[in-house]
């Protein structure tokens, strides 16, 4: 058989990317890192590439630093190592490379950093910023995001939302778009369930977060909107829509201490997912080993 090029081996390998079911975001960050070796090696046929070119490649700027050479943190470059495996352990399975050049690769040992949500302070600045706008594109913000805070839905699920799919007498969203997709059902407080029955009015059908010419809001967009309000409010740190449903998981974790009933907001398969955000404060800890009626 004839050697391969990188660009036919990341054909076949993003076929079966696809026959197997992976997510777009998978498939996406497969497509980053194996770009990324490819345009350090860019010479290199899949059959050419070594062990020593992958160490050589994993202690290169390319890999370890991101766009404007600050460092990656650990968990980046294991998630580069993982897909370098993958990838490579895919074509020696499927016959197209004699050896696999990522054998060698091992994750680096790294500890789970807290999720890290949205403190009090930022969400008072945050949404008197969004309830200053005045436009139908300000009204949407302030209610995703309201949206994000008290249900802790992923925003792919909240923008794949359609009008159908909200009950209004329920309090309840029908996610078709779920991680893993198995659809789910999440539950919003009756109040924000009130005020997106004021936000849809009288519509009937479509998507539920709409952008230009009615077409449903893209995941990037809500993204870039979400980043220039917190630099209007004043925020200076990065806030993803996905640090709202940290801090809704951590908020009902506080409330309720019942790590299944978290794990049941917010969707995930495994109790292994949910546990990072079973953290026992300071606080709790000191009246349970030191007495809750302990003197300050």
């Amino acid at each position: 058989m004839e050697p391969i090029t990188m660009g036919r081996a990341w054909a076949l390998y993003y076929r079966q990317l696809h026959a197997d079911g992976r997510s777009e975001h998978t498939i996406r960050q497969a497509t980053r890192h194996i770009r990324l070796l490819q345009c350090f090696l860019p010479e290199h046929r899949p059959n050419e590439i070594t062990h020593e070119d992958l160490a050589v490649f994993f202690n290169s700027s390319v890999a370890r630093c991101v766009n404007g050479g600050r460092t990656k943190r650990p968990t980046s470059l294991n998630c580069l190592r993982s897909s370098l495996r993958t990838f490579f352990s895919y074509l020696h399975r499927a016959g197209y490379v004699e050896r696999d050049p990522a054998m060698l690769l091992r994750l680096a040992r790294t500890g789970v950093a807290p999720p890290r949500g949205i403190s009090e302070k930022e969400r008072q600045k945050l949404f008197a910023v969004l309830a200053a706008g005045r436009s139908r594109a300000a009204r949407r913000d302030e209610m995703l995001f309201a949206l994000l805070l008290a249900s802790g839905i992923r925003i792919s699920s909240a923008l794949a939302l359609d009008v159908g799919d909200l009950d209004f007498e329920d309090c309840s969203l029908l996610l078709r778009t779920s991680k893993g997709g198995v659809p789910q059902r999440a539950y919003v407080p009756r109040q924000v369930m009130a005020r997106l029955a004021v936000f849809v009015g009288d519509r009937r059908s479509g998507a539920v977060f709409r952008g230009l010419g009615e077409r449903r809001l893209g995941a990037r967009q809500a993204h870039r909107r979400l980043a220039q309000r917190c630099r209007l409010a004043g925020i200076h740190r990065a806030i993803s829509p996905h640090a709202l449903r940290h801090s809704f998981a951590l908020e009902l974790y506080e409330r309720t201490g019942d790590v299944l009933l978290v794990q049941g907001a917010l969707g995930h398969r495994s109790i292994v997912s949910t546990a990072v955000y079973a953290r026992a404060s300071g606080v709790r800890v000191r009246a349970a080993v030191c007495g809750a009626n302990l003197d300050a």
